[in-house]
């Protein structure tokens, strides 16, 4: 059986007041992340960048790949029950443009 990957891929723009406060965020979920795998045991690879031009220049692209998408909805549950990363989540939402803020799955073709 060969091996799915699914990369769910979050695009947003930080608030211009808050770009201080995201990166600092950032840093702190990066650094819980590398102290508590066991929590991301799920998630294959983690990356974040940034748009430099095109569309929205400015604008973040967070890449995150999983085995399958039942891999992302547990850890996405198990998560959501954490009182740590809830609050941190909440807290870069806080930062987030939401108007802004898209979230899709995709696969490789085949």
């Amino acid at each position: 059986m060969q091996e799915t990957t699914v990369f769910i891929i979050e695009t947003f723009v930080v608030k211009p007041e808050k770009h201080s406060e995201f990166e600092s965020l950032m840093r702190k979920g990066l650094k819980h992340m590398k102290e508590n795998p066991e929590k991301y045991k799920e998630m294959k690879s983690w990356k974040m960048y940034i748009q430099t031009f095109g569309t929205i220049s400015g604008a973040y692209i967070g890449q995150t790949e999983y085995a399958s998408l039942a891999e992302f909805e547990k850890l996405t549950a198990r998560l959501s029950k954490d009182k740590e990363t809830s609050k941190l989540s909440q807290e870069v939402n806080a930062t987030i443009d939401m108007t802004t803020y898209s979230m899709s799955v995709w696969e490789p073709v085949k």
